[in-house]
């Protein structure tokens, strides 16, 4: 056995690093009589499904028919490798075949946790229940191994209540014990199951501590996340980046931003999904300088190709941020990656620009390379449509989605397509698709039925959508806005009354308006009737003030019907001036250097008198101005806006 262990043949697979490599040592131990060993043909089998070789484990499974009395190593070693792949059908068929070989006592024990992991993601239930059923039978129930890999499978079926029973009865339960069950409630999404849990272990480490603070994360609770990471003693990257992404997660991008910077200070290196979302925090801000100090630092550390995910975030960013042409230089950089999320990001940021021919161009540049777009890839081809008023391109690509790619359309492809007639003005045809689709229209098809109804002045169909809305989602206070609107432009003061007293009565309040701003660093924030610092709110008045003056010369006429109020013109008027966009905008002319754009991030639909306001703004004072509203970007530019009055 020492010559055969110490033969130069055998060793030099430790040396191999290729298949074709691997087929030269093969044929060597063929002429030299070693295949025949049970030692070398063990260590070639295990070296071809175990060492990641490409081509190695279907090499280990054309060559084990030719083995004549195959071994429990043999047997675990291709269980093992293929348990391993996306579809590991082979090892429930090789544990078949080596039960009827070898028997419990020839080290069958070392395959049965592969063999459970690949039932479990085989979704092969009554095969798991068939080997659960065996190890009940032998001593192996009393590893924690196999106790925690039957655990895992029971999870992995979504069989969470059956996970706990194996949990409660496994008898030597240790951390990845816990750790696991824990994972399993929080995958099931019974945050307070897990939570109890987590407070009943034994023994906590950093995988336990890290697995609640994303759960509470991902299901709200930033709170006691926070209170897991702040009675930590040691913390890991994963520590650091659940955190992050809880704050993301929870649209608090500050908070997300300062931890970020903190981890990086500690001397920690971020990975990849703290980078995204820490990306992801920055567009929901919408200041550019934060993200282009992300950029920069991506490029000095050369992470930029770190992730598949950061490209897509870069991307992403850009475009809510409203650097259009920047996200473009970032797609083209990486565009020959050919990655699907890079293709469905930079079409996504052209939608939500308006530019929805430039995000045809790129999904016909995407086919020419036989790049197969999904889901995503149309409902962000669809809404660019819808937001550039293409709606005969729209239609086509909806037909093409279905009979070329053969994708059933979901709920929100059918909302692109209500919201793109809707906004065309084809009220009819949106209802057609509303009540065509093979789905219940959900509080987004009908909001977006209400909006078109707004826009082209049908109070009837507004309303019915409205109740549809509002039955629906009875806390959404927009629904009740927009009617309101629709009642007010149409000078039905007693229904906006009524619907007043609707939502008083429904205990539901107006979201006030809130535009805000990074200037030299600091971010400022103005709402809706809101009254400034001292410091600064003469300032801002006053040039709203003047500015309006300038206007009135230029054939401004502000728009009296976006104040819901039945009282005198000249009340309406000073309450426009109040607008929190207004306000942005002044701030922004007295403190922003004249050659730089003045950005702009408001947190509802900008108004029509707003709107009309900032477009005379850009042309009397010769300044550019970018507005992120809640659906798309508005960049105002000598008089004229980017969403060509298509919003």
């Amino acid at each position: 056995m020492t010559a055969i262990s110490t033969n130069p043949v055998v060793s030099m697979l430790d040396k191999c690093k290729s298949l074709c490599e691997l087929r030269q040592i093969h044929a060597m131990m063929i002429k030299t009589n070693l295949f025949n060993h049970n030692f070398t043909v063990s260590r070639l089998i295990a070296f071809c499904s175990l060492s990641g070789v490409s081509g190695g484990l279907d090499y280990a499974a054309s060559v084990f028919p030719r083995i004549q009395h195959p071994n429990s190593f043999i047997f675990f070693a291709l269980i093992k490798g293929f348990s391993d792949t996306p579809s590991p059908v082979e090892s429930l068929i090789l544990y078949s075949y080596m039960l009827s070989c070898l028997n419990y006592s020839s080290g069958v024990e070392f395959s049965v946790p592969s063999v459970l992991k690949a039932c479990g993601k085989l979704l092969a239930f009554d095969e798991g229940r068939q080997i659960h059923g065996q190890l009940l039978k032998t001593h192996l129930w009393f590893d924690p191994f196999v106790g925690n890999s039957m655990l895992r499978m029971y999870i992995d079926f979504g069989e969470i209540e059956l996970a706990r029973r194996v949990f409660d009865r496994i008898p030597n339960r240790d951390v990845v014990s816990w750790n696991s069950m824990i994972a399993g409630y929080l995958k099931a999404g019974e945050i307070e199951q897990a939570s109890g849990l987590f407070d009943e272990m034994p023994e906590r480490d950093v995988v336990s501590c890290n697995a609640m603070i994303d759960g509470y994360g991902k299901c709200g609770r930033c709170d006691l996340a926070e209170k897991v990471f702040e009675t930590m003693g040691d913390k890991d990257v994963v520590t650091w980046t659940s955190m992050i992404s809880a704050y993301a997660q929870n649209v608090r991008p500050m908070k997300a931003l300062d931890l970020f910077r903190e981890m990086l200070s500690l001397g920690l290196k971020p990975d990849g999904p703290a980078i995204v979302s820490v990306l992801s925090a920055v567009a929901d801000l919408g200041f550019v300088e934060e993200g282009k100090w992300l950029h920069a630092y991506l490029s000095m550390k050369k992470m930029e190709s770190s992730s598949v995910f950061i490209g897509s975030a870069l991307i992403d960013m850009y475009s809510k941020c409203g650097y259009i042409e920047n996200a473009y230089l970032v797609f083209r950089s990486i565009s020959h990656r050919r990655n699907i999320g890079d293709w469905n990001s930079m079409i996504s940021g052209l939608a939500i620009h308006g530019l929805g021919q430039e995000a045809i161009d790129i999904f016909v540049d995407m086919e020419s390379m036989d790049i197969e777009p999904n889901e995503i890839t149309f409902l962000g081809l669809l809404s660019a449509c819808s937001h550039g008023g293409l709606v005969e391109e729209g239609q086509f690509y909806f037909e093409a989605m279905q009979e070329k790619y053969k994708i059933a359309p979901r709920i929100q492809h059918y909302g692109c397509m209500i919201d793109l007639f809707g906004r065309a003005g084809h009220l009819e045809d949106a209802l057609r698709v509303v009540h065509d689709m093979p789905f219940e229209a959900d509080v987004l098809a009908w909001k977006a039925i209400l909006s078109a109804s707004l826009k082209h002045g049908d109070v009837e169909i507004g309303r019915s959508a409205a109740l549809r809305a509002i039955e629906l989602a009875p806390d959404d206070t927009s629904s009740y806005v927009l009617l309101s609107n629709i009642y007010a432009k149409a000078g039905r003061w007693d229904d906006v009354a009524s619907i007043r007293l609707m939502m008083k009565q429904r205990g539901v309040k107006k979201i006030a308006g809130c535009s805000s701003m990074l200037v030299n660093g600091k971010v400022y924030e103005f709402l809706v009737g809101k009254e400034l610092e001292k410091s600064c709110s003469s300032h801002v008045l006053a040039k709203i003030d003047e500015a309006v003056s300038r206007l009135k010369m230029e054939g401004y006429k502000p728009d009296l019907s976006q104040i819901l109020l039945d009282i005198e013109d000249e009340g309406k008027e000073s309450l426009l001036n109040l607008h929190s966009e207004k306000m942005a905008v002044a701030f922004g002319l007295i403190h922003i250097n004249k050659t730089a754009p003045i950005h702009i991030v408001k947190n509802l639909r900008v108004c029509c008198d707003c709107h009309s306001f900032i477009k005379l703004v850009s042309k009397v004072y010769n300044r550019i101005i970018i507005l992120r509203d809640q659906n798309r970007f508005h960049r105002f530019e000598n008089g004229c806006c980017s969403c060509n009055e298509y919003w």
